[in-house]
């Protein structure tokens, strides 16, 4: 749908550039949109390379799997319905460690197979269980310790200083993820009691 609406956004504009005459603008800004677009592109891969090398470097040395069982209590008390020992539980803590660094586009193929995995234990195919839910919203809100993509981003476009937002983005990721939580919880405990009655 959200492609339907940017298709006729773009074509929209196309129409109203050729019939005000100004389709130089149109050709002048798809290309520089083209130009800064591979521009960011490359200033990203450099940061994800990075941190990417860095995750790479605590996977070797054991630091990640320390970290991952630090968050294996946390993951085990947000989703109470999955097996301890189920593949998911690994998928679904490599995402949250993830995105505790930033690492938004590394962490969407995990929570991807997370998914899949939650999925196998789903009763019901058509319906989204508790724990998806859950796994969405704390994808979807994440604290974020280290907001690399959005340093990325203020590098290239030479920020005196980058890194300047690292405590606001703590703050606010950590409002949203604890709003997510209790609404989260609010919803299971509402769920559940009206099952019962």
């Amino acid at each position: 749908m959200v492609n339907f609406i940017w298709m006729g956004l773009i074509i929209i504009g196309i129409i109203v550039a050729a019939l005000t005459g100004n389709m130089k603008a149109i050709n002048e800004a798809a290309f520089e949109g083209a130009k800064v677009g591979v521009t960011i592109c490359f200033g990203l891969i450099s940061v994800l390379v990075f941190w990417l090398g860095l995750m790479k470097i605590a996977e070797e040395s054991g630091l990640l799997q320390l970290f991952a069982k630090g968050l294996s209590p946390i993951a085990r008390f947000l989703f109470p319905d999955v097996p301890k020992d189920h593949p998911a539980m690994g998928y679904i803590v490599s995402n949250m460690s993830a995105n505790l660094f930033g690492l938004g586009n590394a962490a969407t193929p995990m929570g991807i197979k997370a998914m899949e995995e939650l999925q196998k234990l789903n009763p019901e195919p058509d319906r989204a269980t508790p724990s998806m839910i859950t796994l969405l919203a704390l994808n979807t809100s994440s604290l974020t310790l280290i907001p690399a993509t959005i340093i990325a981003i203020r590098l290239n476009y030479e920020s005196t200083n980058a890194v300047e937002i690292v405590g606001t983005t703590i703050f606010a990721t950590l409002c949203s993820t604890i709003v997510a939580i209790l609404l989260d919880r609010w919803y299971r405990f509402r769920t559940k009691h009206s099952r019962s009655i």
